[in-house]
């Protein structure tokens, strides 16, 4: 979706969060997508050691983990929003839009669920 808005260009894809920490560093990109779960680092460790080598960078997450808590951390890490999967076809693009203009976005449907721990980093 991401590569198919003429605005905007895709620079690279991390197969995991340390290779996305790498990445981060050698190209300073406006904006990072994360998802939580990633092999090697998650993405929440990701996101904060992205935090220091490109502090720069925009932070987004798009995950299938629909956790307010998760979102939080998400959120006190410094990331610019939080999508859930499900509704990345509505929220994607926006969510990228806002983040790119400094402004958050939240958007992830929240299902009753039992207190869920921050996955271990």
């Amino acid at each position: 979706m991401i590569e198919e808005d003429p605005g905007l260009q895709v620079i690279n894809v991390a197969s995991d969060g340390s290779e996305a920490v790498q990445m981060c560093q050698e190209l300073q990109p406006d904006l990072v997508v994360l998802d939580v779960r990633l092999p090697t680092l998650s993405g929440l460790e990701a996101a904060r050691q992205i935090r220091v080598v490109s502090p720069d960078s925009k932070i987004l997450f798009l995950s299938a983990i629909s956790s307010q808590d998760v979102m939080r951390e998400a959120l006190r890490i410094g990331a610019a929003g939080y999508i859930a999967k499900v509704d990345a076809l509505r929220d994607l693009l926006a969510a990228v839009r806002a983040a790119v203009a400094d402004q958050e976005f939240l958007s992830f449907t929240i299902l009753p669920e039992p207190q869920t721990d921050i996955p271990e980093e």
